[in-house]
C-alpha cells in the first residue's frame, strides 16, 4: 500500500460542515505507510470542532477501504495561519464581502407576507427541503429576527453554527444549510433591536456565513414592510419574491403591500402562494375556513400567477411542531404535494448566465 493510495481514500472524506473533501481543505497532514500499517495526521479547523467524531470515524473507514489494517490516527488543530489561509481560499480571497451579487449564479428567493400567522415560515422551510431533495444545493436565511422559527421547524432547535476565524459555518438540516438569529440567543430570550442592528445582522448573515456554492438561497422574511424587508431590498435588489397569503380577503389586501414594497427596491415578484386554502372533509368536500379567492385577487392585483395552493393539513402543522418537514415525513399529504409541486416549478429555472454581466469588455 502507498501513501498516494491512502491520500486518495482520504479525498473521499467530506467535512460535514464545509461540505468539501478534507484533502482540499488542507486538513490532512503527515501520512506515512508501511505495508498494511499507516499513520495519519488530521488537522481540525478549530478546537472543539463539533464534527470531530464524525470526521475521525469517516477517516478510519476510508483508510480501511484502502487496505490499511492498522491506523495510528493523530488529531490536531490548524494553526491560526492555516485557518486564515483556509477562510481566504473558501471566500475566494475576499473577506467580508457579500457573495450573492447580481452576477452570482445563485438564485435568491425571498419569501414574504403582509401579516403574520399565514404559515410563511412553514412554507419556506418545507420548500427549502423539497428543493434540496431534488438535488439542489440550498441555503436558508431565517431573516425573521423577532419571530425566528426555522430551526425548530427543521428539527434543529438547539443547533449552533461553528466559527472559523470570522467565517461562520451554518448547521445543515435535511440537506439545507441554515442560519438564524435563534442560533445565537439563549433559550427564549427576546430579540429587541432597532433598525441599524437588524441591518447589520442580515448583512452579516449574507457576508460572514459560508454557504458555499448554492443553487438557491431562500430568505424567510418577517411579515410586513419594515426594517428587515428594506435591508434585504438594499442588499439583494435582484432577488425574486414569493408572496404568501391565505384565501382571506383581508390577508390578501395586506400581502399586496409587501409585494409592492419589494418592487420598489427593484426585486421581482414571481408568484403567489395561497396557504390554508381549505380543509378536505371525509366526504371529499372542502371546508373553506379562511374563505376563498384571496390568492386569485392578489394574483390579479400584482399581475403574477398563483404558483401553489396549499390546503390546511394536520401533518403539515404537526411536522412543524415536531421538526419533521411534511414533504419528507408524509410526502403523500395534500399539502406536501402542493409544496413539492411548487419546488418543481422553481427548480425548472436553473442557474445560468443569461442577463448577467460577465465582467469583461471588448478589446
Amino acid at each position: 500500500m502507498t501513501e498516494a493510495a491512502v491520500r486518495a481514500a482520504l479525498a473521499r472524506v467530506i467535512d460535514p460542515e464545509i461540505r468539501r473533501p478534507i484533502t482540499e481543505l488542507d486538513m490532512v497532514g503527515d501520512v506515512q505507510v508501511d505495508g498494511a500499517r499507516a499513520s495519519v495526521t488530521i488537522k481540525l479547523t478549530i478546537v472543539g470542532c463539533p464534527a470531530a467524531d464524525r470526521i475521525e470515524r469517516d477517516v478510519r473507514e476510508a483508510v480501511a477501504t484502502a487496505g490499511i489494517d492498522e491506523l495510528d490516527l493523530t488529531i490536531t488543530v490548524m494553526t491560526p495561519e492555516e485557518r486564515r489561509a483556509l477562510t481566504e481560499r473558501l471566500q475566494g480571497g475576499r473577506t467580508r464581502t457579500m457573495p450573492f451579487t447580481r452576477e452570482s449564479l445563485t438564485r435568491v428567493i425571498a419569501v414574504t407576507s403582509g401579516k403574520g400567522g399565514v404559515g410563511k415560515s412553514t412554507v419556506t422551510a418545507n420548500l427549502a427541503v423539497a428543493l434540496a431533495a431534488r438535488g439542489l444545493s440550498v441555503g436558508l436565511v431565517d431573516a425573521d429576527v423577532f419571530g425566528f422559527s426555522i430551526p425548530a421547524i427543521l428539527g434543529i432547535p438547539d443547533a449552533k453554527p461553528t466559527r472559523v476565524g470570522e467565517m461562520i459555518l451554518p448547521p445543515v438540516a435535511q440537506g439545507v444549510k441554515v442560519i438564524s438569529i435563534g442560533m445565537f440567543v439563549e433559550g427564549q430570550a427576546a430579540v429587541s433591536w432597532r433598525g441599524p442592528m437588524l441591518h447589520r445582522t442580515i448583512q452579516q448573515f449574507l457576508t460572514d456565513v459560508y454557504f458555499g456554492d448554492l443553487d438557491v438561497l431562500l430568505l424567510d422574511l418577517p411579515p410586513g414592510t419594515g426594517d428587515v424587508a428594506i435591508s434585504v431590498g438594499q442588499l439583494l435588489p435582484h432577488a425574486e419574491v414569493l408572496v404568501v397569503t391565505t384565501p382571506q380577503a383581508a390577508a390578501a389586501e395586506v400581502a399586496e403591500r409587501s409585494g409592492i414594497a419589494a418592487r420598489q427596491t427593484g426585486q421581482q415578484v414571481i408568484g403567489i402562494v395561497e396557504n390554508m386554502a381549505g380543509l378536505v372533509q371525509p366526504d371529499g368536500s372542502i371546508l373553506e375556513l379562511f374563505g376563498s379567492g384571496g390568492g386569485d385577487e392578489l394574483s390579479r392585483r400584482l399581475a403574477v400567477p398563483v404558483l401553489a395552493r396549499i390546503p390546511l393539513s394536520v401533518p403539515l402543522r404537526a411536522g412543524g411542531d415536531e421538526g419533521r418537514p411534511v414533504v419528507l415525513s408524509t410526502p403523500t399529504d395534500a399539502a406536501a404535494s402542493a409544496i413539492s409541486h411548487l419546488a418543481e416549478q422553481l427548480a425548472r429555472r436553473g442557474r445560468g448566465l443569461a442577463g448577467r454581466s460577465l465582467g469583461v469588455s471588448p478589446a
